[in-house]
């Protein structure tokens, strides 16, 4: 009886295994790789052609604690040590002792029969005083956090890039939505950047140079459009297609729309992580007879994604990441 149940289930895993290899064979894979540099664990800033946040990486060569900036686990204080990132009580070690102070109490009524508040007779009033102080002192610590992320996140997240400066005024073409001002993490973690439209041409060029090369399994020509870091994942996903006897082709790319969502300089190095929405048509062949495995080479297809680019001393800019947005 249990068989046809046991068949069904290990159909559909083996379906959602492979789901995502063939819907995201493009390049990339579909997930978040490379290196943003210290903001490699950091969420781009979101913007009109990407108002959603971006993936984090699922691939990177950037340690955690590399770049100025630790993970979750690298943030976590020595034990005995209040974690800041832990929540209220955490934060407050009256609040913790308090609540650990009132369970002790109740947890004492029950042991001796006396019920979950029997243990509170003769302390209720100072017990109810503090339990009211410590709930107004949390709604207030409430309040002040909610003042403090409103205030922190209307300042602007780019800083240095002049108004109008990226705008395409020209009929069809892809919009770059300026964004000025100063302050905000655009300064925290390197001087800002100035990107021009001439780069913003670079931008698009490599989009299409890039998936070009991905349908001719040109590797020479990634190595020479991205970082050796990205250049390396382009080979591994390459060699997993090959490997199940696939190949992916990506035609007639043509970029929608597109805006910079930040640009920053670190040393020699300058980043700027660009976000893009683009359409194009993506199939995936049998390379044995050439059937369609999964795609329709008549219809096109859309994808939203943040590429950053990366250069030294004002060379070529490469292709250092590419990160997924997580869908509204």
């Amino acid at each position: 009886m249990r068989r046809p149940s046991f068949v069904l289930t290990a159909i559909a895993a083996a379906a959602l295994a492979l789901a995502p290899a063939l819907a995201d064979a493009r390049p990339g894979g579909g997930a978040s790789s490379g290196s943003r540099g210290s903001r490699t664990y950091s969420a781009p800033p979101s913007t009109s052609t990407s108002p959603g946040q971006a993936r984090q990486m699922d691939r990177t060569a950037t340690e955690p604690t590399r770049g100025g900036v630790a993970s979750q686990q690298a943030q976590r204080p020595p034990i005995g040590q209040p974690n800041p990132a832990g929540g209220f009580f955490s934060r407050s070690p009256f609040m913790a002792g308090l609540m650990g102070g009132l369970i002790g109490v109740g947890l004492g009524g029950l042991l001796f029969g006396h019920g979950l508040f029997g243990g509170f007779t003769g302390m209720a009033s100072f017990l109810g005083l503090l339990l009211q102080i410590a709930l107004i002192g949390g709604l207030v610590w409430l309040v002040v956090g909610f003042l403090r992320r409103r205030s922190s996140a209307g300042q602007p997240a780019l800083a240095g890039v002049p108004n109008g400066a990226m705008a395409r005024q020209a009929p069809g073409a892809p919009d770059y939505a300026p964004r000025g001002g100063a302050g905000g993490a655009g300064a925290a973690a390197g001087s800002a950047v100035s990107v021009t439209p001439t780069d913003f041409e670079a931008f698009e060029r490599t989009l299409k140079e890039v998936n070009a090369a991905w349908s001719r399994q040109d590797l020479p020509t990634l190595q020479r459009l991205s970082t050796p870091e990205m250049a390396g994942y382009f080979s591994r996903d390459l060699s997993d297609l090959a490997g199940r006897g696939w190949r992916n082709e990506t035609r007639d790319v043509a970029l929608e729309q597109g805006d910079l969502s930040e640009a920053w300089r670190e040393g020699e190095r300058e980043y700027a992580t660009v976000a893009m929405r683009f359409s194009l048509v993506d199939v995936t062949r049998s390379v044995s007879d050439g059937a369609v495995v999964e795609g329709d080479p008549e219809r096109r297809t859309e994808a939203v994604e943040l590429w950053t680019f990366s250069r030294t001393q004002g060379g070529p800019w490469l292709l250092s990441a590419i990160q997924q947005t997580n869908k509204r």
